[in-house]
């Protein structure tokens, strides 16, 4: 049995769900459960807090966890990074009140920043040769500003919507974050090997990702220019129809570049251009 840490609530808690979804396995998401096994898995959940993750993975509590990359250095537990997974991206910024002028970095010298990542945020300001009053809080730091316990702020930043409500401007992205599997340095040969099941059909979903599946009809004396267009997995899958001058064509297509290769395609004569997501891919 392979136990899994996750955070118990928010973005992050959501994803990770999802995505245990799509890999097939099932697990109640109850609230009121800290530990849940899933009912066709070798896999039980471990609801934690999200700063509790790396610590849990890291002691043998938790033999792997999903966290956010912010956490995982702010706490900087001795702890493998098995996979980026690409989910839950943010960034952790410094941002100061709208009506201030920013000349740059050194503004902060002397200033008094909140933030709930004292760790992240000395490193960058020991590099950067600043010297700051760092106020560690937990919860709401956006509001530190409005009621004059600090100069600026160092949190996490989404969308920026929350800073725009407290009347906030972005100055510094000091790192960027995303969901990360992390796994505890002695794994048992029985647990790395269910770890490496849940590796390939968490690879499978992620893979499949932004990916469409498209199939056309193509004239044949064009062919040969449609299949430079294609930027297969290796080489388009390529159909006879009952028509001698024409034939089907499949492949799979990233969503960046589709609308650019579909009308590249379309200007090569293909037509009845059929487009369908991808809901796993085994590679």
């Amino acid at each position: 049995m392979l136990r899994i840490a996750v955070q118990s609530k928010g973005r992050l808690f959501e994803d990770t769900m999802d995505l245990l979804k799509e890999t097939g396995i099932k697990v109640s998401s109850s609230k009121r459960t800290l530990l849940v096994q899933a009912s066709n898995f070798p896999l039980e959940v471990l609801f934690l807090r999200d700063d509790d993750i790396p610590q849990t993975v890291a002691d043998g509590v938790a033999d792997v966890g999903i966290v956010g990359e912010n956490e995982f250095v702010e706490r900087n537990e001795n702890a493998d990074i098995v996979k980026r997974l690409g989910f839950s991206k943010c960034r952790i910024s410094l941002a100061i009140p709208k009506a201030i002028d920013y000349p740059g970095i050194e503004w902060f010298n002397g200033k008094k920043i909140a933030t709930s990542y004292p760790v992240i945020l000395k490193k960058f300001m020991d590099e950067k040769g600043v010297n700051t009053h760092i106020h560690v809080i937990q919860g709401s730091v956006e509001i530190a500003p409005g009621i004059g316990l600090a100069d600026g702020i160092f949190d996490i930043v989404s969308s920026g919507s929350t800073l725009v409500s407290n009347n906030l401007k972005e100055v510094e992205v000091v790192m960027k974050s995303e969901a990360l599997l992390i796994g505890n340095k002695s794994l048992s040969e029985e647990k790395k090997a269910i770890l490496d099941d849940l590796l390939f059909r968490i690879n499978s979903v992620l893979i499949a990702e932004d990916k469409k599946y498209v199939r056309m009809n193509a004239p044949k004396d064009r062919l040969a220019e449609i299949v430079k267009v294609l930027p297969g997995l290796k080489s388009p899958t390529i159909i006879p129809l009952a028509d001698e001058d024409w034939c089907s064509v499949h492949a799979v297509l990233d969503e960046k570049h589709f609308w650019e290769i579909v009308g590249q395609l379309k200007a090569l004569g293909a037509e009845g251009i059929l487009v369908t997501p991808i809901e796993k891919m085994i590679l």
